[in-house]
Protein backbone atom coordinates (compact mmCIF):
# COMPACT_ATOMS: atom_id res chain seq x y z
CA UNK A 1 0.00 0.00 0.00
CA UNK A 2 1.43 3.38 -1.06
CA UNK A 3 1.76 5.97 1.71
CA UNK A 4 2.10 9.74 1.65
CA UNK A 5 5.77 9.35 2.50
CA UNK A 6 6.21 7.11 -0.55
CA UNK A 7 4.73 9.78 -2.82
CA UNK A 8 6.55 12.74 -1.25
CA UNK A 9 10.13 11.90 -2.16
CA UNK A 10 12.81 13.76 -4.07
CA UNK A 11 11.50 16.60 -6.21
CA UNK A 12 7.92 15.98 -5.12
CA UNK A 13 8.86 16.67 -1.52
CA UNK A 14 10.76 19.83 -2.46
CA UNK A 15 7.81 21.04 -4.54
CA UNK A 16 5.36 20.24 -1.74
CA UNK A 17 7.55 22.11 0.77
CA UNK A 18 7.79 25.22 -1.39
CA UNK A 19 4.10 25.26 -2.29
CA UNK A 20 3.16 24.78 1.36
CA UNK A 21 5.63 27.50 2.30
CA UNK A 22 3.95 29.89 -0.13
CA UNK A 23 0.48 29.08 1.22
CA UNK A 24 1.71 29.66 4.76
CA UNK A 25 3.01 33.12 3.86
CA UNK A 26 -0.37 34.04 2.37
CA UNK A 27 -2.23 32.75 5.42
CA UNK A 28 0.08 34.67 7.75
CA UNK A 29 -0.34 37.89 5.79
CA UNK A 30 -4.14 37.54 5.65
CA UNK A 31 -4.53 37.10 9.39
CA UNK A 32 -3.94 39.59 12.17
CA UNK A 33 -3.71 39.45 15.94
CA UNK A 34 -4.12 42.00 18.72
CA UNK A 35 -2.70 40.16 21.75
CA UNK A 36 0.33 38.03 22.42
CA UNK A 37 -1.82 34.96 23.11
CA UNK A 38 -3.59 35.39 19.77
CA UNK A 39 -0.21 35.72 18.04
CA UNK A 40 1.05 32.54 19.72
CA UNK A 41 -2.05 30.62 18.63
CA UNK A 42 -1.87 31.90 15.06
CA UNK A 43 1.85 31.24 14.63
CA UNK A 44 1.60 27.83 16.28
CA UNK A 45 -1.08 26.77 13.81
CA UNK A 46 0.44 28.35 10.70
CA UNK A 47 4.18 28.06 11.33
CA UNK A 48 4.31 24.93 13.48
CA UNK A 49 1.34 22.60 13.03
CA UNK A 50 0.98 22.91 9.25
CA UNK A 51 4.68 22.28 8.43
CA UNK A 52 4.91 19.69 11.23
CA UNK A 53 1.93 17.75 9.88
CA UNK A 54 3.40 17.79 6.39
CA UNK A 55 6.77 16.64 7.74
CA UNK A 56 5.25 13.79 9.75
CA UNK A 57 3.19 12.66 6.74
CA UNK A 58 6.30 12.66 4.57
CA UNK A 59 8.54 11.09 7.19
CA UNK A 60 10.70 14.21 7.49
CA UNK A 61 12.02 15.59 10.79
CA UNK A 62 12.28 19.24 9.61
CA UNK A 63 15.27 19.75 11.87
CA UNK A 64 13.57 18.53 15.03
CA UNK A 65 16.57 16.56 16.20
CA UNK A 66 19.37 16.93 18.73
CA UNK A 67 22.91 15.58 18.65
CA UNK A 68 26.37 16.78 19.62
CA UNK A 69 26.84 18.87 16.46
CA UNK A 70 23.47 20.55 17.02
CA UNK A 71 24.39 21.39 20.62
CA UNK A 72 27.79 22.70 19.56
CA UNK A 73 26.25 24.90 16.87
CA UNK A 74 23.60 26.09 19.33
CA UNK A 75 26.23 27.32 21.77
CA UNK A 76 28.28 28.95 19.01
CA UNK A 77 25.33 30.74 17.40
CA UNK A 78 23.92 31.93 20.73
CA UNK A 79 27.27 33.40 21.75
CA UNK A 80 27.70 35.04 18.36
CA UNK A 81 24.34 36.86 18.41
CA UNK A 82 24.53 37.83 22.10
CA UNK A 83 26.46 41.10 21.50
CA UNK A 84 23.92 42.16 18.86
CA UNK A 85 21.11 41.87 21.38
CA UNK A 86 23.13 43.64 24.08
CA UNK A 87 24.00 46.55 21.82
CA UNK A 88 20.58 46.58 20.16
CA UNK A 89 18.83 46.91 23.50
CA UNK A 90 20.46 50.33 23.99
CA UNK A 91 19.27 51.80 20.67
CA UNK A 92 16.36 54.28 20.92
CA UNK A 93 14.37 52.79 18.01
CA UNK A 94 14.62 49.31 19.53
CA UNK A 95 13.63 50.52 22.99
CA UNK A 96 10.61 52.28 21.50
CA UNK A 97 9.50 49.14 19.63
CA UNK A 98 10.05 46.45 22.28
CA UNK A 99 8.49 44.75 24.11
CA UNK A 100 5.88 44.38 21.38
CA UNK A 101 3.34 43.17 23.95
CA UNK A 102 2.97 44.87 27.31
CA UNK A 103 4.76 43.16 30.18
CA UNK A 104 6.34 44.21 33.46
CA UNK A 105 9.72 43.00 34.76
CA UNK A 106 8.17 41.23 37.75
CA UNK A 107 8.93 37.53 37.39
CA UNK A 108 5.31 36.53 37.87
CA UNK A 109 4.45 38.46 34.71
CA UNK A 110 7.68 38.10 32.76
CA UNK A 111 8.13 34.29 32.97
CA UNK A 112 4.82 33.49 31.20
CA UNK A 113 5.75 36.18 28.68
CA UNK A 114 9.13 34.52 28.12
CA UNK A 115 7.52 31.11 27.63
CA UNK A 116 5.28 32.52 24.93
CA UNK A 117 8.26 34.15 23.24
CA UNK A 118 9.98 30.76 23.09
CA UNK A 119 6.88 29.21 21.57
CA UNK A 120 6.89 31.93 18.93
CA UNK A 121 10.57 31.27 18.21
CA UNK A 122 9.96 27.53 17.93
CA UNK A 123 7.06 28.04 15.54
CA UNK A 124 8.93 30.61 13.43
CA UNK A 125 12.06 28.49 13.15
CA UNK A 126 10.07 25.35 12.30
CA UNK A 127 8.77 27.18 9.26
CA UNK A 128 11.74 29.26 8.12
CA UNK A 129 14.64 27.01 9.07
CA UNK A 130 12.75 23.70 9.29
CA UNK A 131 10.43 23.49 6.30
CA UNK A 132 12.32 25.88 4.01
CA UNK A 133 15.92 24.99 4.87
CA UNK A 134 16.79 21.82 6.77
CA UNK A 135 13.69 20.13 5.37
CA UNK A 136 14.96 20.52 1.81
CA UNK A 137 18.67 20.16 2.51
CA UNK A 138 19.02 17.59 -0.30
CA UNK A 139 19.20 20.50 -2.77
CA UNK A 140 22.44 21.56 -1.11
CA UNK A 141 23.65 24.68 0.67
CA UNK A 142 21.56 26.92 -1.57
CA UNK A 143 18.56 25.97 0.56
CA UNK A 144 19.66 28.62 3.08
CA UNK A 145 18.75 31.30 0.50
CA UNK A 146 15.13 30.20 0.02
CA UNK A 147 13.53 32.07 2.92
CA UNK A 148 15.38 35.41 3.32
CA UNK A 149 13.00 37.40 1.11
CA UNK A 150 9.98 36.18 3.10
CA UNK A 151 11.83 36.76 6.38
CA UNK A 152 12.61 40.32 5.32
CA UNK A 153 8.97 40.81 4.32
CA UNK A 154 7.61 39.95 7.76
CA UNK A 155 10.09 42.38 9.34
CA UNK A 156 9.03 45.35 7.20
CA UNK A 157 7.37 47.04 10.18
CA UNK A 158 10.36 46.50 12.47
CA UNK A 159 12.86 49.23 13.43
CA UNK A 160 15.14 50.10 10.46
CA UNK A 161 18.23 48.39 11.91
CA UNK A 162 16.29 45.18 12.57
CA UNK A 163 14.81 45.27 9.06
CA UNK A 164 18.30 45.80 7.60
CA UNK A 165 19.74 42.84 9.50
CA UNK A 166 16.80 40.45 9.00
CA UNK A 167 18.06 39.10 5.66
CA UNK A 168 21.64 38.38 6.78
CA UNK A 169 20.28 36.94 10.04
CA UNK A 170 18.05 34.55 8.12
CA UNK A 171 20.99 33.35 6.04
CA UNK A 172 23.21 32.97 9.11
CA UNK A 173 20.63 30.99 11.06
CA UNK A 174 19.91 28.85 8.01
CA UNK A 175 23.59 28.10 7.43
CA UNK A 176 24.16 27.07 11.05
CA UNK A 177 21.04 24.88 11.08
CA UNK A 178 21.99 23.38 7.72
CA UNK A 179 25.39 22.41 9.10
CA UNK A 180 23.77 20.87 12.18
CA UNK A 181 20.86 19.29 10.27
CA UNK A 182 18.81 20.64 13.17
CA UNK A 183 16.82 23.78 13.99
CA UNK A 184 17.93 23.65 17.62
CA UNK A 185 20.60 26.37 17.12
CA UNK A 186 18.19 28.91 15.65
CA UNK A 187 15.37 28.06 18.06
CA UNK A 188 17.58 28.61 21.10
CA UNK A 189 19.39 31.68 19.72
CA UNK A 190 16.14 33.26 18.56
CA UNK A 191 14.14 32.39 21.67
CA UNK A 192 16.83 33.46 24.13
CA UNK A 193 17.43 36.60 22.11
CA UNK A 194 13.77 37.63 22.21
CA UNK A 195 13.55 37.03 25.95
CA UNK A 196 16.84 38.81 26.65
CA UNK A 197 15.91 41.79 24.49
CA UNK A 198 12.57 42.34 26.22
CA UNK A 199 14.18 41.95 29.64
CA UNK A 200 16.94 44.45 28.84
CA UNK A 201 14.56 47.00 27.35
CA UNK A 202 12.46 46.89 30.50
CA UNK A 203 15.51 48.08 32.45
CA UNK A 204 18.04 50.88 32.12
CA UNK A 205 20.51 50.39 29.22
CA UNK A 206 23.55 48.33 30.14
CA UNK A 207 25.66 50.47 27.80
CA UNK A 208 25.57 54.28 27.52
CA UNK A 209 23.26 54.97 24.53
CA UNK A 210 25.19 58.09 23.55
CA UNK A 211 28.42 56.05 23.36
CA UNK A 212 26.79 53.32 21.25
CA UNK A 213 25.26 55.89 18.90
CA UNK A 214 28.61 57.63 18.54
CA UNK A 215 30.29 54.41 17.41
CA UNK A 216 27.42 53.56 15.05
CA UNK A 217 26.89 57.01 13.56
CA UNK A 218 28.28 55.76 10.22
CA UNK A 219 25.15 53.65 9.67
CA UNK A 220 22.87 55.73 7.36
CA UNK A 221 19.56 54.79 9.03
CA UNK A 222 17.76 55.92 12.19
CA UNK A 223 19.01 54.08 15.27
Amino acid sequence: MTTVADNLTGRRWIAASLVTGGIIVILWELTSTSTMTERVIRDTVIYLIIPGTLGIAAGRHLGWRVDRRAIRNTIALSLFVLPFYLVGSTLPTIRQHYPIWYVTPELGAFIPHAVQLFILALATETYFRGLLCVGVREIGFKCVFISPIVYILIHRHSPPIEFLLSGPTDVLFGAVDYDANSILPSVVAHGCGLVLLDWLVLHDPILPPELVLRYLDWIPIPL
